[in-house]
């Protein structure tokens, strides 16, 4: 296909409706030819004892396993595993190396505002910035604007803005949600809410 090549990594524990319609917008928008989920591993920002978001992440087998099912039907989607599969901490730096190494060099990189504003805590931001165009998802939260956030990161351009409208669904909404035994029909794909009931998750134990 045509395009860039869009890159949506994050935790995905679990993937929604909210990443799969960021994901959509932004391909339509830019023009991507497609675009590629990618669960990280261990992501350090949130596992680490000190992590400034610390909490328990479900294992990266099962968050790797809804993404493909999330993205399943729609040809323009795939799930990737190669920050499942590395070890050590995921950096994001390393992915798109791994994609420049492999020939694809007109990448974008899709950021909730939320991450925008963590760049500067994250491996090598400038280099990034360098290695795709970032584009960014407004949330609601994120303190100061799409421009301010990227100076504060010392990035070399201002992001683009995802044209979406903002939606407050999000997977922390989800956990809390199951494991109070409330619905979350429609919020995920049909086929990851099978997966969550089959293997357990996210309940209240």
């Amino acid at each position: 296909m045509a395009g860039p090549l869009a890159l949506l990594g994050g935790t995905f524990d679990p993937p929604h409706v909210g990443h799969l319609f960021l994901a959509e917008c932004a391909r339509a928008q830019f023009a991507a030819g497609r675009v590629v989920l990618l669960p990280a591993g261990d992501p350090y920002r949130k596992t680490r004892a000190d992590a400034p978001f610390h909490r328990e992440v479900t294992l990266a087998r099962h968050r790797l396993a809804m993404t493909a099912l999330a993205a399943a039907g729609n040809p323009a989607l795939a799930a990737d595993g190669r920050e499942v599969h590395r070890s050590g901490p995921t950096y994001t730096v390393d992915t798109l190396e791994e994609f420049h190494a492999a020939g694809e060099r007109d990448l974008l990189l899709v950021l909730g505002s939320d991450a925008l504003a963590d760049l500067p805590n994250w491996r090598e931001p400038i280099r990034i910035a360098t290695l795709a165009r970032i584009v960014v998802a407004e949330k609601d939260g994120a303190e100061g604007t799409t421009a301010a956030l990227a100076r504060a990161a010392g990035l070399p351009y201002t992001p683009d803005v995802v044209d979406m409208p903002r939606l407050t669904i999000s997977s922390t909404v989800i956990r809390a949600r199951i494991a109070a035994g409330k619905p979350v029909r429609y919020l995920v794909a049909d086929a990851v809410l099978d997966y969550i009931e089959t293997h357990d998750l996210y309940r209240a134990h």
